[in-house]
């Protein structure tokens, strides 16, 4: 039994590897089961942005098995954020409402 996997756009934004692959053999998969797969995933994430394989949906009406996916975020913004926040939390400030009270 063969699995067939997409890959979708969240995975080749996030990481560079996924990208590559895509652009060099298209944007889908055949392996020989879903472990397979994950291995494959796995590897693609080992040092780049972190990928999964996910089943498709039941209802999906498509002809493939699972998804590659990602989440495709911003991680400089993120940790921008996360950094403001622990300033914040360090020099004891505290928060005010916008109308000064």
């Amino acid at each position: 039994m063969s699995v067939v996997v997409a890959i979708k756009p969240s995975a080749r934004k996030r990481n560079a590897k996924v990208g590559t692959a895509v652009f060099e053999e298209g944007p889908r998969r055949e392996f020989a089961d879903r472990e397979a797969a994950e291995r494959w995933a796995a590897d693609l994430s080992a040092g780049d942005g972190h990928v999964w394989i996910a089943s498709a949906h039941p209802e999906d009406g498509g002809d493939v098995d699972c998804y590659l996916l990602s989440r495709a975020t911003n991680a400089k913004l993120e940790a921008a954020y996360d950094k403001r926040r622990r300033r914040l939390r360090e020099d004891g400030a505290t928060q005010r409402s916008l109308d000064g009270a």
